[in-house]
């Protein structure tokens, strides 16, 4: 379901939908890269993005695994290290980096720090997920797919 005067965009075009969702079963089935760690680089991007759907649903995720004190400081991570392992502090870093990419231009500096932490294989997944989200964001947005959060 979708805000009126809003393409349902999955259904218009289900082959488009069935390649991104084919990058994101890879990323969440194919990868070593924690789940937990995963949902917080979806929640990141959507946060960063603005996407109330993918904000919505990476919350849920989120609170299946996390404690509501840690989800509810993710935009603000930086400033609670301790809350955060080095290596969800490292993939945050790098997910704000990549996903703001136009501002960043993917520093050198962010580079040696995210391929200090992750080794080649994971750097490229973890990478291929916050394309991915991106990606998903650029259609939950404008096409305003809808919540589960109700008043």
């Amino acid at each position: 379901m979708t805000t009126p005067n809003r393409l349902a965009w999955h259904t218009v075009a289900p082959e488009g939908a069935k390649a991104l969702f084919g990058v994101h079963h890879y990323i969440t089935t194919n990868t070593d890269l924690p789940e937990e760690l995963i949902h917080l680089v979806f929640l990141r991007v959507s946060q960063i993005n603005g996407c109330a759907h993918c904000i919505d649903l990476h919350t849920r995720d989120l609170l299946k695994t996390m404690p509501i004190d840690r989800v509810a400081l993710v935009p603000v991570w930086h400033e609670v290290p301790h809350l955060f392992p080095e290596i969800y502090r490292a993939g945050l870093a790098w997910t704000e980096e990549v996903t703001l990419v136009s501002e960043t231009h993917a520093s050198d500096e962010a580079y040696a720090a995210a391929s200090a932490a992750f080794g080649p294989k994971d750097l490229v997944d973890l990478t291929i997920a916050i394309a991915a989200m991106n990606a998903f964001n650029r259609l939950g947005a404008p096409f305003r797919l809808p919540v589960k959060a109700q008043v």
